[in-house]
């Protein structure tokens, strides 16, 4: 997409003789949700960090990475520390990394916010409360005084939200912000994101391994593997046409909304790690549909509809629904 906010082009990380994400493209647009999806050591959060600038020292990055147009890699950390808090910010998955033990969550988002803006301490702090109220949480007036530790891990993430939001960011980044919640807290988290889009427009990057909360929330899905680009498109149109088997595999392992005592299909054997990746296609030695080709070649994208690109070398040859052949093994 051309006007598109963010735009990932031919992205690879590495570490010493290690790529870890290879070749990867995605845009994210104004106002949308873009679910980043793939299993444990596919690339997502690394890819996530690459355009956060949050990358650790060693690891090398090339291709492009531009914001509103602008380049970001090689750009210095002063430019990264300009648009983060302004035009990106980041919701990590576990709270504490990012919030203070020793400050009260009122005087952290307070600081956020006069880190942007030329306010008064009461500004900031009037506006740290309201951001507080915004999240949900109750009592924000008193519960901005207290410190993490006493806030539950799923205030702890509203928290984060409030500070990530606070200055009405274009784009949020948010890696696997609920994995560590119940399922209704959960359910409160990835509501909350959505209804704060709604409200302000802001772009969100939603990195998750969990395929049910992509079909949920999102409006577009990329779905990774070892490192690449696998699958993307509008959400409805990927899950009803999941012509890369290893989408299709995700898809059939889904538990249905009503037990039906049929044991899930599953994907057999381990993923792919950068360290040992085999010629050709990735998924290739766990793939039902793998040919000889697939093991000498890796699949470049091809676009089957509007936005809607697969890598995989037997796209004009297996039915649309592929999640049949994983079927079919599970019985």
């Amino acid at each position: 997409m051309s006007d598109a906010l963010l735009q990932v082009r031919d992205l690879y990380i590495g570490v010493r003789d290690l790529k870890v994400v290879r070749g990867l493209s995605l845009d994210v647009a104004a106002g949308e949700l873009l679910a980043v999806v793939g299993e444990s050591g596919a690339g997502k959060s690394v890819t996530a960090r690459a355009i956060l600038g949050l990358l650790p020292t060693g690891m090398t990055v090339s291709g492009s990475v531009r914001l509103d147009g602008r380049e970001l890699v090689g750009a210095p950390q002063s430019t990264y520390r300009q648009l983060r808090g302004r035009r990106i910010a980041f919701v990590p998955q576990d709270a504490l990394s990012v919030l203070s033990p020793v400050h009260t969550i009122g005087d952290q988002l307070a600081l956020a916010i006069r880190s942007v803006r030329r306010v008064s301490r009461k500004t900031a702090r009037d506006n740290a409360v309201a951001a507080l109220d915004r999240v949900g949480i109750p009592d924000a007036v008193r519960r901005a005084r207290a410190y993490p530790h006493e806030f539950s891990g799923g205030m702890r993430q509203r928290a984060v939200i409030a500070m990530a939001t606070v200055n009405d960011p274009a784009l949020v980044i948010a890696d696997e912000p609920t994995t560590a919640l119940d399922p209704t807290v959960q359910a409160h988290i990835l509501d909350l994101l959505d209804e704060l889009r709604r409200d302000s427009g802001t772009a969100v990057m939603l990195v998750t391994h969990d395929l049910a909360i992509a079909a949920a929330h999102a409006d577009r899905i990329l779905v990774m593997y070892a490192g690449r680009h696998v699958q993307s498109g509008p959400i409805e149109q990927v899950l009803a046409d999941p012509r890369a088997p290893y989408t299709a595999g995700l898809i059939a392992a889904l538990p249905p909304r009503e037990s039906t005592g049929r044991r899930l299909p599953a994907i057999v054997g381990t993923p792919a790690m950068p360290g040992s990746l085999p010629p050709g296609c990735a998924f290739a030695a766990r793939c039902p549909a793998a040919r000889d080709i697939c093991r000498v070649e890796e699949p470049a994208p091809f676009e089957i509809g509007p936005g809607h690109l697969v890598s995989c070398h037997r796209l004009g040859e297996l039915p649309g629904r592929t999640t049949e052949l994983f079927e079919e093994i599970a019985g």
